[in-house]
C-alpha cells in the first residue's frame, strides 16, 4: 500500500475535501471506532470511479461506508480509503409504480415519498436508520418486509469501472444477505417496484411501526440496531433474555434492559468490550438453549495494537 503517494494524488485532485485520521466514532451510528486513515465523502457516480481508480493503483485498501448505523469498527481502525457514500448521492425520482433512489437516500425518506404517491410496500422500512445502499446490500429488513421483497433492480459501479445493472436474481437475496457484500461493486442507485394504495392506511401503518420501535427500543442510547440474526425457530432477543443476559455489561457494552436484541453504548463503550460482550453473550445463549447466534452487524477494521 502506498498511501503517501495516494495522500499526495488526493491533495491534487481532492484538496480541502477529504479527511485524514478520520475518527470513525463519529461516522457510527454506535459512536465507537478508531481513525480511518482517509476519508472522502465523493459527490457523484464519477467521482467514486475516480477515487476507485486512484486507489487501485496504488494498492490502497477501500471500504465503502454509508450512515454506519450497522457497523461496528475495531479500535484500531481502518486502513487505507474510506468512501463515504452520503447526501450527495440522493436523487430520488418516481415513475409510476416505480422509485429510483441514489444510494445516500435514508430509508425514511423512501417510505415518505412511497407514502406521498400512494405506493404501499416500503412502509417497513420508514424507521430503519441508515441509508439505502446498505439496506440493500444488508437485504435489512423490519416487521415482515425486507429489501427482497421491493427490489427491481441495482445499479452498481463494477471493479473495472463500468456500470451495470443487477436483476433481482442477480442480488441473490436472502436473510440478510445479498450478492453485493462480496465488496467488489458499489451501489449507486436502487429501482423499486411498488403497488398502488390508499394514502392513509399506508401512513397508518407507517405510524403504528414508528411507535412500536419507540416504545420497544433502545433509541435514547448509542447502538447499531439489531445485534444478532433470528435463528431459525427462534428470536435472538428472546433466547438471550432467557439466559438471564438482560442489562449484562462489559464496561460501557451492555444488552439493552429495553430490548435484549440490542447492544448498547452506555457512554464511552470500545469496539473490544462490544466484542467481548458478543462472544459472552453467545456462548451463555449456547450453553443455555444450544443456539449459536450470529452477528448482524457488520464487524470490520483492525484491533487496537498495544
Amino acid at each position: 500500500m502506498n498511501l503517501d503517494a495516494f495522500r499526495s494524488w488526493l491533495e491534487h485532485h481532492f484538496s480541502g475535501r477529504f479527511l485524514e485520521n478520520a475518527p470513525m466514532s463519529e461516522y457510527t451510528s454506535f459512536h465507537i471506532g478508531g481513525p480511518a486513515d482517509v476519508l472522502v465523502n465523493p459527490r457523484n457516480g464519477e467521482e467514486i470511479r475516480t477515487l476507485l481508480e486512484a486507489a487501485r493503483q496504488q494498492s490502497v485498501p477501500v471500504t465503502i461506508l454509508g450512515n454506519g448505523s450497522n457497523l461496528l469498527v475495531r479500535d484500531g481502525g481502518i486502513r487505507g480509503l474510506v468512501i463515504k457514500i452520503g447526501n450527495n448521492l440522493n436523487d430520488l425520482t418516481v415513475k409510476g409504480s416505480r422509485i429510483q433512489a441514489g444510494a445516500g437516500v435514508s430509508l425514511a425518506a423512501i417510505s415518505n415519498r412511497a407514502c406521498q404517491e400512494g405506493l404501499t410496500g416500503l412502509e417497513f422500512a420508514v424507521g430503519i436508520p441508515g441509508s439505502l445502499g446498505g439496506a440493500v446490500l444488508m437485504n435489512a429488513g423490519a416487521y415482515d418486509g425486507e429489501m427482497a421483497q421491493v427490489v427491481e433492480t441495482v445499479r452498481v459501479l463494477a471493479p473495472d469501472g463500468t456500470i451495470r445493472e443487477l436483476s433481482h436474481d442477480d442480488l441473490d437475496f436472502s436473510y440478510r444477505h445479498s450478492s453485493l457484500q462480496d465488496g467488489s461493486s458499489v451501489i449507486l442507485d436502487v429501482l423499486f417496484h411498488l403497488n398502488a394504495g390508499e394514502r392513509d392506511a399506508i401512513r397508518a401503518k407507517m405510524d403504528e411501526f414508528t411507535l412500536r420501535r419507540r416504545t420497544k427500543q433502545p433509541l435514547d442510547l448509542p447502538s447499531a440496531g439489531s445485534m444478532f440474526k433470528r435463528p431459525k425457530g427462534y428470536f435472538a432477543a428472546a433466547l438471550i433474555d432467557e439466559a438471564g443476559l438482560r442489562g449484562y455489561r462489559v464496561g460501557d457494552a451492555q444488552v439493552s434492559e429495553k430490548h435484549t436484541g440490542f447492544v448498547v453504548n452506555r457512554g464511552h463503550a470500545t469496539a473490544s468490550e462490544v466484542l467481548a460482550l458478543i462472544r459472552d453473550v453467545q456462548d451463555k445463549v449456547f450453553a443455555f438453549a444450544g443456539v449459536h447466534l450470529e452477528p448482524e452487524v457488520r464487524i470490520i477494521g483492525e484491533d487496537k495494537k498495544e
